[in-house]
């Protein structure tokens, strides 16, 4: 697998349908966490706030993975996660999922207040 350099790089590895879902993942990110920022680490976006990791993301094969880098959040958010397959750490959602704003901005409220930021 090739190193990304950067994220236009990330997006044009993946198909237009996996890009795209990610892409409005990112929107509502930025939408309601202004302060927030992309960075590409192992080799997928991670997103931080304040310099600490709140969310990451990934496209595999047949899904894309999002987690919130908590396992309390995913346990907090259990029955609205339970549509999805969940580990302790992700949910996978279809590659072209409908995005939910309202639940990543759940997991990343909890995970901010698990840091306290």
């Amino acid at each position: 697998m090739a190193k990304f350099e950067n994220l236009d790089e990330y997006f044009a590895s993946l198909d237009d349908t996996k890009a795209a879902t990610l892409r409005r993942v990112l929107d509502v990110i930025a939408t309601n966490f202004p302060d927030s920022s992309v960075k590409l680490a192992w080799n997928t976006p991670q997103i931080q706030i304040a310099g600490k990791y709140v969310f990451g993301m990934s496209a595999a094969k047949n899904h894309l993975s999002l987690a919130p880098w908590s396992e309390a959040a995913m346990s907090t958010f259990a029955n609205r996660l339970a549509p999805y397959e969940t580990t302790k750490g992700l949910f996978k959602v279809p590659v072209d999922w409908d995005v939910d704003g309202a639940l990543i901005t759940d997991l990343i409220q909890a995970r901010m207040a698990e840091l306290g930021l």
